[in-house]
């Protein structure tokens, strides 16, 4: 939701440092003592401003020619505003100056509607070392790190200049030599270097989190332990949220010292994050369970325990399709749990689902649940696809029609016809279905496939 643009509240000129007094002719516009152009403006100014697009707590945007450039000068001498001369921005219009004579000044007077800050480095600054010639440097980049800061120092000290910049001001002018076209440009320089700074800062930080992210969510993703097994595997997985590489949706393939091949693949409700740690859990758990020499119902029972430790709502379920297959190749145990059964295709006969009168109820549902194992005999070769309801849910058109199990088996079916197998078939697969919604499907979509060729 977008946020109101604050507007600059008036600064007294008592609170200024400064006294009641009208400035001079071209001179600078001192808060809290408006000119002419400002009493006749002021209400074309005032809507321009509350139009603005506001920021996200940097300061005003500067390049609008209807924003006037607002500067903050931090110097200890009461007479020291005719150091600053003439100042206009670069559509003409007078700058504003506000004066503090110490820190404790400026803090009052630094609100976001400030753009940049003249500093004397001659300051002193509390509680910092007395050797230290930046240490006021220091407390106003602390104070006010979204501000630009402009140096100012004696004549010929151009070395503490530079070193202030290294420390963290844009620039560093000199007090004896300041002139209103100098300074005027040297604000605006100032201002437009922190805000470029500041947007590369925030694009090198926003990379470094997706780059985190990516290879975090890379290293959650399963490895299928298949070593020995003349089983051919292939996977897909699309998740639901944008720019995510991961969701609700988990599968997993490993294979046990006996010869036996197990598969599995689930789907927790709902495709956010918590979601998809929660499946990240389910999957590692089904690996752990299942090497240990769990299958069936008492590994779909323990799964169900560790959901319900897991989710942060007892809403919270998961769907789960589990496969074993014989060390030969040519049998099956499949448990459902609330789950969309598996299909099969053979050579001589056509793509099909696999039984599913037996499907017990979704992990978390009931306690106390059982889930039948039940036997299937897949033959000599076949190939056996796993997936998750967001191959099946997707619309058909524009119209509120689904694709349904037996659309995706009749797809399946014709792009076997076609000689697909493997990835391609996943992939023509999902991208069909993508293609029928009319767009990006909004749930998340895990499918696997296994292949089994004398």
């Amino acid at each position: 939701m977008p946020v109101p643009v604050p507007r600059q509240r008036a600064i007294p000129a008592v609170e200024c440092g400064q006294a009641q007094a009208a400035p001079a002719a071209g001179g600078p516009l001192t808060e809290g003592t408006p000119s002419t152009d400002d009493r006749t403006d002021g209400r074309k100014e005032a809507t321009a401003e509350n139009n603005a697009t506001p920021g996200d707590g940097v300061p005003h945007d500067v390049t609008a020619a209807h924003t006037n450039l607002t500067l903050l000068l931090i110097e200890d001498d009461p007479t020291a505003a005719p150091i600053v001369p003439d100042l206009l921005d670069s559509a003409g219009k007078p700058i504003r100056m506000r004066t503090a004579r110490n820190l404790t000044e400026a803090e009052r007077l630094l609100t976001d509607d400030v753009h940049c800050i003249l500093l004397d480095l001659a300051l002193p600054a509390p509680g910092r070392a007395a050797d230290d010639e930046l240490a006021v440097l220091r407390h106003v980049l602390e104070l006010a790190p979204r501000h630009a800061v402009l140096a100012l120092t004696a004549s010929g000290d151009a070395e503490r200049g530079t070193e202030a910049v290294r420390v963290g001001a844009q620039d560093y002018l000199f007090r004896d030599e300041l002139d209103g076209r100098l300074l005027s440009r040297a604000i605006r320089y100032a201002v437009e270097r922190k805000r470029s700074d500041t947007a590369e800062r925030r694009l090198a930080e926003g990379r470094l989190r997706a780059q985190e992210n990516a290879r975090l969510e890379r290293g959650l993703l399963p490895t299928p332990l298949l070593e020995g097994s003349p089983l051919r595997f292939a996977a897909r997985y699309r998740p639901g949220r944008s720019r995510a590489l991961l969701g609700g949706d988990f599968y997993d393939t490993v294979r046990t010292p006996d010869g036996t091949v197990h598969a599995m693949i689930g789907d927790v409700c709902g495709h956010g994050p918590d979601e998809a740690a929660l499946g990240v859990e389910l999957r590692i758990a089904w690996r752990a369970l299942t090497l240990a020499g769990l299958c069936g119902d008492q590994l779909l029972n323990t799964l169900q325990q560790v959901l319900e430790h897991e989710r942060d709502d007892d809403e919270i379920f998961a769907t789960l399709c589990t496969v074993d297959i014989a060390p030969d190749g040519r049998r099956a145990g499949l448990c459902l749990a609330g789950h969309p059964a598996p299909l099969i295709a053979r050579p001589d006969q056509p793509a099909r689902l696999l039984p599913y009168d037996n499907n017990g109820p979704a992990l978390g549902l009931l306690p106390g649940a059982r889930w039948p194992r039940m036997q299937v005999e897949l033959g000599a070769e076949w190939s056996l696809m796993l997936y998750t309801d967001g191959l099946i849910e997707g619309r058909i058109g524009e119209g509120r029609e689904r694709l349904g199990q037996d659309g995706m088996v009749e797809m399946i079916r014709r792009q076997l016809a076609a000689g697909l197998s493997g990835e391609d078939l996943l992939r023509a697969a999902v991208n069909e279905v993508r293609d029928l919604n009319g767009g990006e499907l909004t749930d998340d979509v895990a499918v696997v496939l296994l292949d089994r060729v004398p």
